[in-house]
Parts: structure tokens; sequence; C-alpha cells
């Protein structure tokens, strides 16, 4: 069952009070797992059974994403605000250096945490922050088409939507390569996740200048990138291993941009791969 914790980050504007919704679950080394924007923790639902029976699974929803609260007034959306917030998350839940796991926005995030040196092992899916400017204006101009169409529809129109595989691909075929796999309560559910998300627009613009520069040393990095990924191109994964050079590079056939979904076995196996 998911829960919600509470807890005290020093920020520019002073001491602040940053609330966290996760699902924790397993046993055996601590794996934090981040989800891309507009999304929420059930991304991982697919994953989360075989990671759990090696690792204690903790899937948070991002602030400002699912059902965690925005982040305070005056905090940005920026990797200098949320890194240290994952940081002061994993302090309150008792957890040290975890290994992590992220997709898209999760990803840089999953690598920004490596790079500072608060988790053991990296594994990026599809990360965010290896684009050309004009492959993040596609991405980010994709996002708007999805929110906007998501806070245009009624939810009856939703539902109806998700019950066929040809209404849940008009839903979600920007990430995933096999939509008609996920649930029609998984999709409703995700597509209301979208709407409501409080964090979309500012985390957008936070993303407007990003870009992931720097190596990630000391500590095992896999870059996963799924081939059929019509959001971020395959091809930013090339970029990723210039940039991370001691990173494994790997392709996962058949994905797309979320491929928690779409491969279920073959994510987890990459993932506890390099966990180990």
């Amino acid at each position: 069952m998911a829960a919600q914790v509470s807890f005290t980050i020093e920020s520019p504007q002073g001491s602040r009070t940053v609330s966290v919704e996760y699902e924790r679950t397993g046993t055996g080394e601590p794996l934090l797992l981040l989800h891309g924007i507009g999304h929420h923790w059930q991304a991982w639902q697919p994953v989360i059974p075989v990671l759990a029976a090696e690792r204690d699974v903790i899937a948070v929803d991002l602030p400002g994403f699912g059902a965690s609260p925005a982040l305070p007034d005056g905090m940005a959306y920026d990797l200098s605000s949320v890194v240290p917030v994952l940081g002061a998350l994993c302090e309150a839940l008792g957890v040290e250096r975890p290994h992590v796991a992220g997709n898209s926005l999760g990803g840089l995030l999953a690598l920004e945490m490596g790079r500072e040196k608060l988790v053991r092992s990296v594994t990026a899916l599809s990360p965010a922050g290896f684009w050309s400017q004009a492959e993040r204006r596609y991405a980010f101009g994709t996002l708007r088409a999805m929110r906007s169409a998501a806070l245009a529809m009624p939810l009856p129109v939703i539902e109806r939507l998700s019950r066929s595989a040809a209404g849940r691909a008009a839903l979600t075929s920007s990430i995933y390569a096999r939509p008609g796999r996920r649930s029609p309560e998984a999709v409703v559910a995700e597509t209301l996740a979208l709407r409501e998300a409080t964090g979309f627009h500012q985390t957008l613009a936070a993303g407007r200048d990003v870009l992931f520069r720097d190596d990630v040393t000391g500590i095992p990095v896999t870059v996963a990138w799924g081939e059929r990924d019509r959001l971020l191109l395959r091809r930013q994964g090339v970029r990723a291993k210039h940039t991370v050079p001691g990173a494994r590079l790997v392709r996962l056939p058949g994905c797309g941009h979320v491929p928690m979904n779409d491969d279920p076995a073959l994510v987890a196996r990459v993932i506890l791969d390099t966990s180990r």
C-alpha cells in the first residue's frame, strides 16, 4: 500500500517541508524507482514484482506528480532542487545510498544522483538531457500535446477509449510501443495523472536548458534505450555513452519510451544486472 512521508529540506528560501508519496515492497538492498514527467509511480508496476524478489523497492511519485503534493512555493523543479529532495527522502526513509533506476525525467535525476554520489548504481531508461535543441523542442511539443488532450477529454471519454486496444493506442502510443498490453484501468489512471500533474509546466520550463554534460564515475551505470522510442529518439543513447564513457549502453528491442510495460522481464533484468 502506498504511503506518504514528510521531511524538512533547506532551500535558499529557508527550511521547507516536502511531502512525497511512495510504494515500498520487497527485501534486499534498497532500489529507488523514479518515473518520467507527467507519470506516477505505477509506471513501474509491471516490473516491481520481479525486482522486489531481490530488492527493497521504493517507487516514488516525484513532487508535483501522481499523489505527491507540489513543491513548496518558491522552490524550482530543476535538478538543483529535486535531487536534494530525493536525497532527503532517502534519509527520511532510513535508506543510505540506494540503487536507483529512472525513466525519462527520472533517468536524468538518477544520473544526477549518481554524479552527486548519492546512490550505489544507476540504471537510466531513455533519460532526458542528451537531446539536441530540435529533439528537445519535438519532445516538449509532444508532451504538451499529450497534456492538452488529457485536459480536453472528459473522464467518460477516457474510460471509453481505454476499453479497446485502438483507444489505448490513441491515448498512450507516444510512450508505449505496445499500448494494447496496458490495462484499461492503468491507462485511465495515467491519463488522469498527466492531466492533474501540478509540476508539469514548471518541470518543462526548468528543462529548457538542461543538457547532461558530466561523467558519472565510481559506480556501475547502465543507459538503456527502447529501439521504438518515439519521444526521445534512440540516437540520444549514443550521446549518453560519449558523455558517460564507462556506462553500459543497452538496446531494448520492441520497447518504446516507457519500456517497463513493453518488456517487463527485460527491463527488470537490466536493472538487477546493474545493481548486482
